[in-house]
């Protein structure tokens, strides 16, 4: 099976998200767009459009995008909560349809502002509990002539959709993706996701939670075909290594200024999979060879909590060596986005789709302080 290489495109209200350029209509059509068409002309097949209330729609930034590309594949972040199962997989498919099955969807289940648009907020086990229902009517929506389905949170009586989804291959649907790393998110995953995304943490760890959720999938029973697995990680990539690691302690410095220490979002807190991620400070600066921790001590949240740092060479070896271990979908970014998208596709990506598998460390190995601080 071949990669996967997607990018991530910021829907903020305000500008500079993790350190973006600061620039008039930073979320206007065209500013967008031209992210969305850089990533055609530079080897990307899409990018990942997040989520959360405060932020434009993501779906209706996602159709835009799509009506002004051709190849362009948008990853929309949605909730359920946010949206009822069959609203959603009526939009969903519609748009798929239009756009001739480049839809990528990614499945959220953690907290966000739920009041602010009449949700509740539920105990982890009810919130997957119901994220597995919307997972299961979704998915058998796109697939089946009438559903009929009765569950605790949501319920659908001779459901039928006009439009379909696009059936291409051994695509059915547009492929599901999901995260988590709580035991209630890894049973959902393991049953009714198509892509299971992990945060950047060491090797060591993701192959640890793969080889959990394929034995989870087997001792559950899923009906699907094979879990499949992505990462979502910030890579900074410059021409020379130490240009790479000059440049990552001068932003983590930076942020160090802005911060002044740790800052935590309380919905990211309550989060499995981000508390993993800043357990690793304790660990050390620098994981493997170049996964860069110390982001995370000053507030970097999700993707921007750890950073694979070094040339194209370095991150394209760290990355392959990702791909050894069984991951096949990737979602990188760095900012400021839109140049980054010129250079990592010029850079990264070349190196990424030779085809060398690079071998995987037999130890994970500390690079220590890169550099004076």
């Amino acid at each position: 099976m071949s990669s996967e290489y997607l990018w991530y495109i910021p829907n903020q209200v305000e500008p500079g998200h993790r350190g973006d350029d600061v620039v008039q209509h930073h979320n206007s059509l065209d500013t967008l767009t031209a992210h969305a068409q850089a990533l055609e002309q530079h080897g990307w097949s899409g990018a990942l459009i997040g989520t959360g209330w405060g932020r434009p729609d993501t779906f209706t930034v996602a159709t835009a995008l799509a009506a002004r590309t051709t190849t362009f594949q948008p990853l929309i972040a949605i909730r359920p909560g946010y949206w009822r199962p069959a609203n959603f997989a009526s939009a969903a498919a519609t748009l798929d349809h239009l756009t001739r099955g480049r839809v990528l969807i990614n499945i959220v289940s953690g907290k966000d502002n739920l009041a602010a648009y009449g949700d509740t907020d539920g105990d982890q086990s009810a919130r997957y509990a119901r994220t597995r229902e919307f997972l299961q009517i979704v998915r058998r929506l796109w697939t089946d002539d009438t559903v009929t389905y009765r569950g605790e949170h949501f319920s659908v009586t001779d459901s039928t959709l006009a439009a379909r989804p696009v059936v291409r291959g051994e695509r059915r649907h547009p492929p599901l993706y999901f995260g988590g790393a709580s035991a209630a998110a890894e049973e959902v995953a393991a049953t009714e996701a198509d892509v299971q995304l992990f945060w950047g943490e060491p090797l060591d760890d993701v192959a640890e939670r793969i080889e959990r959720l394929k034995q989870l999938s087997e001792k559950l029973g899923r009906e699907h075909a094979p879990l499949e697995f992505g990462l979502r990680v910030t890579t900074l990539v410059r021409d020379t290594t130490d240009q790479a690691w000059a440049d990552a302690e001068a932003k983590v410095s930076q942020l160090a200024q802005r911060t002044g220490g740790i800052q935590r979002n309380p919905h990211w807190q309550a989060a499995v999979g981000q508390r993993r991620l800043l357990d690793l400070i304790a660990r050390g600066d620098v994981l493997d060879d170049n996964l860069y921790t110390a982001p995370g001590r000053f507030g970097g949240g999700g993707a921007g909590t750890t950073w694979l740092v070094g040339s194209a060479e370095d991150v394209a070896s760290s990355l392959r060596k990702y791909e050894s271990i069984g991951i096949t979908h990737f979602v990188l970014s760095d900012t400021p986005y839109l140049p980054e998208i010129k250079r990592q596709g010029e850079q990264l990506l070349p190196l990424l789709r030779r085809g060398v598998v690079a071998s995987r460390p037999n130890s994970t190995a500390d690079r220590g302080n890169p550099g004076s601080d």
